[in-house]
Parts: structure tokens; sequence; C-alpha cells
């Protein structure tokens, strides 16, 4: 059963109905993908991990020069949010864009960003383990937009089209020097000698929060992954912000599950306070 959707959203700095007209038809982040998103659990009232989620998106405005909206404004607007919508549990999604505009792709001199945040209730399922295909596109490990969290998603759409295609649940991306990246829209985990690893940013990926937690806590290490390395793993994953998923296959290679590391992985980081 689809979760019931969520009655309000926050526009800019007012609560809106959700199924009202809201975005103009000149936004550039409507036209042009010109624009940032961060999506982020809701647990217990609260945004938990709200302050990493504002520093990477303050880091992905000044790299696209996108005027930031301030930390203060969105901490403020999530609480109203939150309590329109009956929600404790969940998560919300923020989009930022560069605004209403010309015709054409320079920017105004002086934009005015939209700013929309959207929640959601929690999913009532954890996801079951995924395929992976190799995809046929490269990742360009200088790729400025690698490092931020774009609306400009058309690779990652393609990739997961052709996953599809070829009979897997996701895309798996490699740099075109060979080394694992990450999936379309999420960081990748594996286990290769006994401990669990992370591509490095090096490999043009997201600096994604979870991963970012992991590693802090110690609980996996950066190291660069070959395709090579692929029938040497004992396991691997894929994280997000909301979910962690058991990937049961990369092409032909089967991999075990190893679900007493997807529990220990899945409560540090949608579980523990």
């Amino acid at each position: 059963m689809a979760p019931t959707p969520c009655p309000f959203l926050w526009l800019n700095d007012q609560l809106l109905p959700a199924d009202s007209p809201a975005i103009m038809a000149q936004d550039r982040g409507f036209l042009l993908g010109d624009g940032l998103f961060e999506t982020m659990q809701l647990r217990h009232g609260a945004a938990p991990r709200l302050e990493a989620h504002l520093a990477r998106l303050e880091d992905g405005c000044h790299t696209l020069r996108l005027p930031f909206p301030g930390r203060d404004t969105i901490r403020q607007a999530l609480p109203h949010l939150m309590a329109a919508n009956s929600l404790t549990d969940g998560s919300a999604r923020l989009t930022l864009t560069r605004g209403p505009g010309p015709r054409g792709l320079a920017p105004p001199v002086r934009p005015h960003t939209t700013l929309l945040i959207t929640t959601a209730p929690p999913s009532e399922q954890s996801a079951p383990p995924v395929r992976l295909h190799v995809s046929t596109q490269r990742r360009d490990r200088q790729a400025v937009l690698n490092r931020v969290k774009s609306l400009n998603a058309l690779p990652a759409i393609l990739a997961r089209m052709e996953a599809r295609e070829k009979g897997a649940d996701d895309a798996l991306w490699l740099t075109h020097e060979g080394e694992i990246a990450e999936a379309t829209a999420a960081s990748f985990l594996a286990l290769l000698d006994g401990q669990i690893v992370t591509p490095p940013l090096s490999a043009g990926i997201l600096p994604g929060i979870s991963r970012g937690r992991l590693l802090s806590a110690g609980l996996c290490t950066e190291r660069l992954l070959t395709e090579a390395d692929i029938p040497k793993f004992q396991g691997a994953w894929l994280i997000t912000a909301l979910s962690l998923t058991p990937v049961a296959a990369i092409g032909t290679q089967a991999l075990p599950l190893q679900p007493e590391q997807t529990g220990r992985l899945r409560h540090f980081l949608y579980d523990a306070s």
C-alpha cells in the first residue's frame, strides 16, 4: 500500500497546499535543471543530520554560484511543515533553484531563488536486495557536478534505463580509468578482505552524508576499487540518507547478502539516536 501523501509543502516563505500551483513557468530549475536538492531523514520530529545537509547545500551553492537561502530559513521552515503534515518520521526533500529568469542559458544578474520543501511519510519496508549493471557510461573524475546534488539527473536516468533494459535494478558507474565510483543515486560500499570499503572522493563521487558518517565512525575505509575487484567482493551495499540496500549481484557476479553486517550498518545509520 502506498503511503498517504503529505497535504502541505513549503515554498519560499509560506506553507501551501501540496496540490496548488507552485513553481513559475520561467523557473530555471524547471526549464534547465539549474539548482540543487537535499533529501534527509526525519526522525522523532526532527531532521537529525540537518546541519550536515545544510553544509553540503551551502558548498553546492558556492560551486554553482547560487545564492544560499540561509540556514535559519530552512531550520525554521521544517518544523512548520512537519507540524502541518502531522509528520514526526519520514523524509524531507529540499529543492533550491536559481528561480525565474529570461530565455537562454545566462542567469539573471540578481537571481531570486526558489526554495521548495516537501515531506513524505516513512517507507513501510526495507529495500530488497538489488542487481547492478555496470553502466556503459563513464564518470569523469574531474566533473564539477560530481560533488553537488544537482537537479541535472539525465545521466543517472539514462544509466538507470540501461540497467533496467539489462534486467538489473540500478547501474554502477566506473570512471574512464576503470575505477568504481557509485550508483545512480547512492554511494557504494563493498566487503573486501573482511573489511567494508568505499571509493574515495577522487573517484568522482558525491560526498554522501551516510558514507561520511560510516567513515567517521570507523565502520568503513576508503579504497580505490576497480571492475577487476568485483569477483573478490564478499558483499556490497548502496547507501543514501534514507536507506541501505544490499547488492545481490553485479552483472553476472552473485554476491553474498551478509545479513548481520546489513543489520549492523542499518541500525547505525537509521535507528541509533
